[in-house]
C-alpha cells in the first residue's frame, strides 16, 4: 500500500498523484489510496488520477456543518469493494442512518460551500502574502507555491484550508491567536466557520521536536480553516491580530 495525502497537514504540500499512481502500478500489486479530505472530489478526483482508493473524513468538507463523525473510502474496482466490504461488516465500522442523513443533506451544498472557502481562502492568502509580518504563506493556488504547477494540472480548485508563517516565535503566534475575534482557535477543519491553530502544539504536538523541526513545523506555523463567513470581515480579523502580534515583535526590541 502507498499512502499519499494530497495536500498535506499542515504544510500543504501536493504529491502528483498520477505520476506515482503509475509507478507503484508498474512495479506491481501495490494499492495507491489518497486522502482527499482538503479537497474533496469537487476540486480533486483521484480515481481519475490512477488511484486504487480514495478516503475521507466525511465529518470535515463533504458534511461540512461540524456535527457528524463519520470516515468514507471510495473505489472503482470490485475485488477490492468486496473485501473492504468484508471487513466493514466484519469490524461493525458502519455509521448510523442520521448521520448518513446529515452528510447526504449536505452533499445538496457541496459544490457552492466550496467555491465560497475557495474565494475566500485565495482573498486571505493573497492579503496574507502581502503582509509585512507574515514571512511565508503555503497556499497551492498562489504561484509562490512550490508545487503550483501540479496543483493546476490535477485539481480544479482549492478549498479553505491554508497554512503561513508568522515572523517571529511562540510569542508573537501566540498573541497572533489570542487577537482574533472571527476565526476560532480550533483542531478541526472544514465547517463553515473558520477556525486557526498552531499545529506545533495542538494537531502535531506529538510529533518529536527534532522532526517537527526537520519538517518544518514550527512555532510560526499558523493553520487557518477559512469558513462561509465575509471574506472582509475575516481579512480585518487577521489583519488587525497581525498588527497586534506586530507590536510585540516592537516592544521586545525597545526593551
Amino acid at each position: 500500500l502507498v499512502w499519499i495525502e494530497s495536500p498535506t497537514n499542515p504544510l500543504i504540500k501536493v504529491a502528483d498523484i498520477e505520476a506515482i499512481a503509475k509507478i507503484c502500478h508498474q512495479v506491481g500489486d501495490i494499492i495507491v489510496a489518497v486522502d482527499n479530505t482538503f479537497l474533496t472530489s469537487y476540486f480533486q478526483r483521484p480515481l481519475d488520477l490512477g488511484a486504487d482508493l480514495v478516503c475521507y473524513s466525511l465529518s470535515k468538507y463533504m458534511n461540512g456543518h461540524t456535527d457528524v463523525v463519520m470516515g468514507g473510502i471510495t473505489m472503482n474496482c470490485g475485488d477490492l469493494y468486496t473485501r473492504l466490504k468484508f471487513l466493514q461488516n466484519a469490524v461493525g465500522i458502519v455509521p448510523s442512518p442520521f448521520d448518513c442523513y446529515q452528510v447526504n443533506r449536505s452533499l445538496k451544498t457541496l459544490s457552492l460551500r466550496m467555491q465560497k472557502h475557495q474565494q475566500n481562502a485565495l482573498e486571505i492568502a493573497k492579503f496574507l502574502e502581502s503582509h509585512n509580518f507574515v514571512e511565508k504563506v503555503l497556499h497551492p493556488a498562489l504561484e509562490s507555491h512550490p508545487h503550483h504547477s501540479i496543483a493546476l494540472k490535477q485539481t480544479y480548485g482549492y478549498s479553505g484550508v491554508f497554512s503561513f508563517y508568522i515572523k517571529g516565535s511562540l510569542k508573537h503566534s501566540t498573541a497572533f491567536l489570542k487577537a482574533l475575534k472571527v476565526f476560532t482557535l480550533a483542531e478541526s477543519l472544514g465547517g463553515y466557520e473558520s477556525l486557526a491553530e498552531l499545529p506545533s502544539i495542538m494537531t502535531h504536538a506529538s510529533v518529536p521536536f527534532e522532526d517537527r523541526k526537520a519538517l518544518g513545523i514550527t512555532d510560526a506555523l499558523i493553520r487557518l480553516s477559512v469558513g462561509l463567513e465575509d471574506s472582509d470581515d475575516l481579512i480585518n480579523d487577521l489583519g488587525c491580530a497581525l498588527d497586534i502580534a506586530a507590536q510585540v515583535e516592537t516592544q521586545d526590541k525597545s526593551n
